[in-house]
């Protein structure tokens, strides 16, 4: 590598880094130091919309409602990947148009296994 231990080229990120760095703990130290710390008991218990709690908040959901989730995370990824692919669509070619036709089939045959497995019934 010529022997330098660190090329000069980074020199300029790790002094950013270092900056926001001391930037982040200073602001938080001088919060902790400048804020008025008076907790109270009101103060201290949990709020939930303004109501008291009346039961535990854990319990246990139904399997449908996590793949319901799932599935909205997974087409909400596809959007991020379509919209770059939409822009760039005409010096793609029809290469392109085949691997998000690809794309898109495989994303319905996951969706469709789901459904089939019963697991969007809204029973």
């Amino acid at each position: 590598m010529g022997g330098e231990a660190v090329p000069f080229n980074y020199i300029p990120i790790v002094i950013f880094v270092v900056i926001g760095t001391a930037f982040g703990l200073v602001s938080l130290l001088v919060g902790i130091a400048l804020r008025p710390s008076r907790p109270y008991r009101a103060k201290l218990l949990p709020y939930e919309s303004g109501s008291p709690l009346f039961m535990d908040a854990r319990i246990q959901f139904p399997m449908r409602y996590y793949i319901i989730a799932m599935l909205f995370v997974i087409f909400d990824i596809e959007i991020i990947f379509l919209f770059p692919w939409a822009v760039a669509f005409k010096d793609l070619g029809l290469l392109g148009l085949i691997e998000m036709g690809l794309f898109i089939a495989i994303l319905v045959v996951g969706f469709w296994y789901v459904w089939k497995k019963g697991a969007l019934d809204w029973e």
